[in-house]
């Protein structure tokens, strides 16, 4: 059942292009928000996801092989250590 009534009608119309008005009124506060965000962050010195992670591989990746040629670096130094522990006897010359 639709009104005859056109200063009813009239009233849906404004109403309507008044909802639609906020609604773009917002949705462009929003983009210019996320704009301004970008740019102020554009000149920080931050580091995208994926390089942090592969710099992160890459840190462990060096850790691992630290930790590898530390242990042969012991194992050497063990093998080395009875050939140092025996010196020569000196005789005492009087």
């Amino acid at each position: 059942m639709q009104s005859e009534n056109p200063l009813i009608a009239d009233f849906v119309k404004v109403a309507n292009s008044a909802a639609g008005t906020f609604a773009g009124m917002t949705r462009e506060a929003r983009e210019s928000a996320r704009e301004r965000v970008k740019e102020a962050m554009g000149g920080m010195d931050f580091v995208a996801r994926e390089e942090f992670d592969t710099v992160k591989m890459m840190a462990a990746k060096a850790r691992e092989e630290n930790a590898a040629l530390s242990a042969r670096l012991d194992a050497l130094e063990a093998q080395m250590a009875p050939a140092k522990k025996a010196p020569a006897k000196k005789t005492a010359k009087k």
